[in-house]
C-alpha cells in the first residue's frame, strides 16, 4: 500500500480512498484465476481422499456382505453402468446447466450414495450396498466433467501447464484417504461410521468451494458469455450459445481423434482404475498380508502418481506431451507386469512404484488436449470419460471371475494388451494441425493457450 508524502493518518482513522493505489483489472483478474485454482485444488483433493477411503475398505465391506471376489465384481459393475450411462449425458449437462450447478448436484448424489455404502454392510444388505454404488458412481461421473473443463480454463488463463497439479491433488488426497482407511481398519471402526463422517465433511465442503471454483467465462472461454459486472461463479446464460454448445458437445462423438484419445485414456483407466478396485485385495490374498498393510501398499501406489503429476508439468513442457504420455504407458505396464509376477512383496511394492509414476500423467494431458476449444471442451471431456466408465465396466467383472481361477494379481495381467495399445496411439495427443514452423510446436501443451500479459504472470508467481 502506497501513501502520499506527509503526516501519516491515525491508526483509528480510515484511509482515504484517494491515497490507495487501486488495483489494475489485470491484478483483480488474476486474483479471481488464483483463488478458483486453490479452491479447485480442494476440490480435487477431496475427491480423491473420499473414493480411496472407501476403496481401502473393500476387503472390509466384502466380508460383511458375505461376498466373494467375483460377486464383488459383478456389484462394481452395476456402479460402471451408472457411471457410463450418466457420463454419456453430462457433456450435455454442463453446456445446457453450467459447471457450478452441475458439480453441486453432484455432490448431493456424492453424499447420499457414500452414505449408502456404509450403510449395506452395516446391515448386511447387498441391495442397499448396489444401490450406493451406483449413485456414487453416477455422482462421480457428474462431477468429473465439469472439473477437468474448469481446470482446463484455469490452465489457459494462467498461460502454462497447471491440470497435473489438479490431478496431483487429486492423488494427495487419494494418499490421505488410503490412510485414513488403514486407520479405520487397524481401529476396527465400522464402515458405516466412517462413511458417515466422511460424506457430512465432503458436502460441507463443496457447498463452500464449488461456487468459487467455477471462474465467470470471458469470451472466448465457451458458450456462456459473461455479463459486465457479474460476479466470479455466476451462471451466465445465453440460450442461443448454449444451444450452439449443446450441439458440439454431440458433435464430439464423431471426430477421430477425440475417439482415438478416448482409447488412450480407455487404458489408463483400466490401469489406475483396476489398483484402486483390486490392488489391496491382491496384496491380501496374493501374499496373506492384513488389510491396513494393504492400504499402505495402495497408498504407496497413490503417492507415486502423487509424484507423477507435481513433477510431470516438466516433463510436459520439456519434452512434449507425446513423449510424455508414451513413456508413461511404458512405465505403467512394466509395473503391472512386475506386480503381477513378483515373487516376493518388496518386489512387488517395487513394481507398484512404476505402475503408479507411470499412471499418474496420461488422463490429465489427454484431458487437457481434448479441451483446446473451450467450446467443444464439454463434450470432448464426457467423449473422453465415457471410453474411461467403459474401462470401469470391463474391469471389475473381468478380472473378479477371471481372479476366482488364477487369483487377482495374475488376472491383473489381462489389461496389458490394451494398456500397450494406448501407448501405441499416444501420438494422438498432440495438437492436430497448429500452424508454425517446427513440428515441436504441434507437440507442446500450450500452443492453444491465451497469452497472460506479463504483469499478470507476476501476479500469479506471487499469489501462488
Amino acid at each position: 500500500m502506497l501513501f502520499r508524502t506527509g503526516r501519516a493518518p491515525e491508526a483509528h482513522c480510515p484511509l482515504p480512498t484517494d491515497v490507495v493505489e487501486p488495483a489494475s483489472p489485470t491484478t483483480r483478474a488474476m486474483s479471481e484465476v488464483v483463488l478458483a485454482r486453490h479452491h479447485l485444488l480442494g476440490l480435487y483433493l477431496l475427491l480423491g481422499l473420499t473414493i480411496s477411503s472407501w476403496l481401502a475398505r473393500l476387503p472390509t465391506v466384502r466380508t460383511s456382505l458375505g461376498l466373494s471376489t467375483g460377486n464383488l465384481g459383478t456389484v462394481m459393475l452395476l456402479g460402471a453402468v451408472g457411471s457410463l450411462l450418466t457420463i454419456l449425458v453430462a457433456g450435455a449437462l454442463v453446456t445446457r446447466f453450467g459447471p457450478r450447478r452441475t458439480m453441486l448436484a453432484s455432490a448431493l448424489l456424492f453424499t447420499i450414495g457414500y452414505v449408502l455404502l456404509g450403510l449395506g454392510p452395516a446391515l448386511a444388505r447387498i441391495d442397499v450396498f448396489a444401490v450406493g454404488v451406483v449413485v456414487f458412481s453416477a455422482a462421480i461421473a457428474l462431477g468429473n466433467v465439469p472439473l477437468n473443463v474448469e481446470s482446463v480454463v484455469i490452465e489457459r488463463r494462467m498461460g502454462r501447464t497447471v491440470v497435473p497439479h489438479f490431478h496431483a491433488a487429486f492423488s494427495v488426497g487419494a494418499v490421505l484417504g488410503s490412510g485414513l482407511g488403514a486407520a479405520a481398519a487397524w481401529g476396527e471402526v465400522p464402515v458405516v461410521v466412517q462413511f458417515g463422517a466422511v460424506a457430512i465433511v465432503a458436502l460441507l465442503w463443496r457447498l463452500r468451494s464449488v461456487p468459487l471454483s467455477v471462474l465467470a467465462p470471458l469470451p472466448d472461454d465457451g458458450p456462456a458469455r459473461a455479463a459486465p459486472g457479474q460476479p466470479q461463479g455466476a451462471e451466465p446464460a445465453q440460450p442461443p450459445e448454449r444451444v450452439a454448445g449443446l450441439r458440439t458437445s454431440l458433435r464430439a462423438w464423431r471426430e477421430r481423434r477425440t475417439l482415438l484419445l478416448g482409447v488412450v485414456v480407455l487404458a489408463a483407466a483400466l490401469s489406475e482404475g483396476s489398483a484402486n478396485t483390486w490392488l489391496a485385495i491382491a496384496v491380501v490374498d496374493g501374499f496373506g498380508q492384513a488389510e491396513a498393510l494393504a492400504a499402505v501398499v495402495f497408498g504407496v501406489f497413490v503417492a507415486s502418481m502423487t509424484v507423477a503429476r507435481l513433477s510431470g508439468t516438466w516433463l510436459i513442457d520439456r519434452f512434449g506431451r507425446y513423449l510424455a504420455v508414451a513413456a508413461s504407458g511404458a512405465a505403467s505396464l512394466a509395473g503391472l507386469v512386475l506386480f503381477a509376477l513378483a515373487p516376493s512383496l518388496p518386489l512387488a511394492v517395487l513394481g507398484v512404484v512404476g505402475w503408479g509414476l507411470g499412471a499418474g500423467l496420461i488422463i490429465p494431458i489427454a484431458m487437457s488436449a481434448v479441451s483446446g476449444d473451450p467450446l467443444s471442451a464439454a463434450g470432448r471431456v464426457a467423449v473422453v470419460s465415457a471410453f474411461a466408465s467403459t474401462a470401469s465396466i470391463a474391469a471389475p467383472p473381468l478380472i473378479g471371475l477371471a481372479a476366482e481361477v488364477m487369483g487377482v494379481r495374475h488376472a491383473l495381467l489381462l489389461i496389458a494388451g490394451v494398456m500397450l495399445a494406448g501407448v501405441l496411439l499416444s501420438r494422438n495427443v498432440r495438437e492436430p494441425d497448429v500452424s508454425g514452423p517446427a513440428e515441436e510446436r504441434r507437440d507442446h501443451p500450450a500452443t492453444d493457450l491465451t497469452p497472460v500479459p506479463r504483469d499478470a504472470q507476476l501476479v500469479v508467481e506471487v499469489l501462488r
